[in-house]
């Protein structure tokens, strides 16, 4: 169904908050899960176990004074606080009381908060690893999801880096929540609790794959607590690392009101090769596709499956088949994604040491050119580009004006540059998808040159104008799939420009973070500098994130592990294409300059400039280098 507010903390174990001031010392989980048929017990808004902190156990580099002490993050009480000592490099450090795998951390910041910030697990209280890393905080509530990343430990720290004020840092209160995973068993046990899950496409990082082993969900199947919640397609799945080979003899779903009308069950010994050992009968399919509802009034199901006969492997998942429909309003209907609360898995066997392998990163060495066009040609060099036109290759979006077309009059080479001329015409250019009164041009690099991870740059001059949308831009080799499309593919905005004279901006989009959620940045040209001078915008793209530039200056800087802790997945390991095109009006512009006639996000004023000739983006050139 479609993302609501997440309310973690009645849901998945929570390990360093709210404990009061009395409180004994840190009570870990039960280290065996519950047996199946004490599985109705859990079946309540609380969490499956709930790991507190001693507020004495908590300890930081030093506190304001002796009302701000550092348990005083962890009391309960919203209205204390820890402030530390005025250092940037200050400290706060949560011992869990036991090691456990850790789901999320939730920091409130009062007034003084950090604009740069780590927060670190450990083992041992010696040995850090960093899962969440902020450069640019605005203080608030933060909450970082660490799927998926590999963050098991019993002790959590935030080490402080920048304070944003001259005062300490100072917390209101510092939450943790997760839960021990359940280890190898030899008696019939629940294998998958806090293991590390996965999936495909999901809808953001609040609703990642990791909230289905987190050992809650609530008794009406209705509210809206930790749960995976998939984009809005069909052939979705989500599943559990059980961490050593197992056998398996049931599997319960919790599901939330979008659930699978038909789905398998499926295990696999190395996490590519799957076997069915589920699917529901025909009658079971009809009875829950005919259960259709307003998404107000729906509510979950739990399916308890028992295999006829016991299945062996090590990963288990659930395959989407078709979801449920929805009145949305009556009489229509509506498919959202698939929600999923709690993904259990019976058996015995499995390990504790089920862990989510290490995120990729930049491999070093140097860069070479690997594409590049100075446009000194006496054309178009179609062995490098590829002409888009609307109706064709693409059909009209974002409320765009201008349909493209494969023309001298709108894409050419003149004086060793690139130039991409609108041109106006009322009602003159027929398409499949309608009539235009403006043509214009766009070329991309798609089946020519797709590539993943590497410095992208170009040399731009821009016309400026309401309404004149051009852009350099990557996308995502795998939009035209069925099964991804858009924003899963990927989009990397390196520049933007509707019109303005003085900036521009760069963004990211993809599930969680798309269109006007995207992840962005505006810049603004510095010393008097214009979009109607020649500027080098660029992208540096590794497997760690992205950082931006104009004119060799860092714009916007996206690190994969806060993009993925606070937005939604990382869909930028695999092939994009490069984009240039001028579009004329649509969504970005009229968000901006709130035109709405005579075309929406086009004043007038640029209509006649149009019509009058020489609106026009020119690029100098265009390099791809990769390492």
């Amino acid at each position: 169904m479609p993302s609501r507010t997440t309310l973690i903390a009645t849901t998945a174990a929570l390990i360093a908050l709210s404990a009061p001031l009395a409180l004994a010392a840190p009570a870990p989980a039960p280290t065996t899960p519950a047996p199946r048929a004490e599985a109705a017990a859990w079946d309540t808004d609380r969490a499956a176990a709930a790991y507190t902190a001693d507020p004495d156990a908590v300890t930081a580099s030093g506190s304001q004074d002796p009302g701000t002490t550092p348990g005083r993050a962890t009391d309960g009480n919203a209205t204390t606080r820890w402030s530390s000592n005025a250092a940037d490099d200050a400290w706060i450090r949560v011992d869990l009381g036991a090691t456990i795998r850790i789901n999320q951390v939730k920091l409130e910041w009062e007034a003084a908060y950090g604009r740069a910030y780590v927060l670190e697990v450990s083992k041992n209280g010696t040995d850090w690893t960093d899962f969440y890393t902020e450069t640019d905080g605005t203080g608030g509530t933060v909450t970082a999801h660490t799927h998926p990343q590999e963050v098991t430990g019993r002790y959590v720290r935030m080490r402080g880096i920048e304070r944003a004020t001259a005062w300490g840092y100072s917390l209101f209160s510092f939450q943790v929540y997760g839960g021990e995973p359940a280890p190898a068993s030899t008696t019939r046990a629940n294998l998958a609790l806090n293991h590390p899950a996965y999936g495909n496409l999901y809808q953001h990082a609040g609703n990642s794959p990791a909230y289905i082993t987190d050992g809650g969900w609530p008794a009406d199947l209705k509210a809206d607590r930790t749960r995976w919640a998939s984009d809005w397609n069909a052939d979705r799945w989500v599943g559990v690392d059980l961490g050593a080979p197992s056998t398996i003899s049931g599997v319960d779903l919790y599901w939330e009101a979008a659930y699978a009308v038909d789905y398998e069950i499926q295990v696999s010994d190395d996490n590519r090769n799957w076997r069915t050992v589920h699917r529901p009968s025909a009658a079971e399919v009809a009875a829950r596709r005919a259960d259709v509802t307003s998404p107000g009034d729906a509510v979950g199901r739990h399916d308890t499956i028992t295999l006829p006969t016991p299945a062996t492997g090590r990963y288990v998942r659930m395959l989407g088949r078709e979801r449920r429909s929805f009145l949305n309003p009556a009489p229509s209907t509506a498919q959202f994604g698939y929600s999923l609360y709690e993904f259990q898995v019976w058996g015995t066997g499995g390990s504790a040491d089920a862990a989510y392998p290490a995120l990729p990163v930049d491999p070093g060495g140097a860069y070479s050119t690997t594409f590049f066009d100075d446009f000194t040609g006496s054309g178009l060099d179609r062995s490098k580009w590829r002409v888009v036109r609307t109706g064709t290759e693409m059909g009209p979006v974002n409320g765009e004006s201008q349909a493209y077309v494969d023309s001298p009059d709108t894409i050419r080479t003149e004086n060793g540059a690139l130039v991409l001329e609108p041109k106006y015409c009322k009602g003159c250019t027929s398409t499949p998808n309608g009539t235009f009164d403006f043509t214009s041009g766009r070329v991309d690099t798609h089946t020519r040159f797709d590539f993943t991870y590497g410095r992208v740059s170009a040399r731009m001059k821009l016309p400026v104008g309401d309404g004149f949308w051009p852009a350099f831009w990557l996308l995502g080799s795998d939009v035209d799939d069925p099964a991804v499309s858009w924003p899963g593919s990927g989009e990397t905005d390196i520049m933007e420009n509707i019109g303005y004279g003085d900036w521009t901006s760069s963004a990211l989009h993809g599930p969680g973070y798309s269109a006007d959620g995207n992840v962005g940045r505006s810049q603004t040209f510095p010393d008097g500098g214009r979009a109607d001078q020649w500027h080098t915008y660029g992208v540096e793209w590794t497997p760690e994130g992205m950082t931006f530039t104009v004119d060799g200056r860092v714009v916007q800087r996206t690190s994969r592990q806060k993009l993925e802790s606070t937005r939604g997945q990382w869909v930028f390991d695999h092939h994009q294409y490069v984009i240039l095109n001028l579009a004329l009006g649509g969504a970005y512009p009229a968000g901006h300059n709130k035109v709405t006639q005579p075309y929406w996000g086009l004043p007038q004023s640029s209509v006649d400039r149009v019509a009058q000739g020489g609106v026009k983006a020119e690029i100098d050139w265009v390099r791809v280098e990769q390492k």
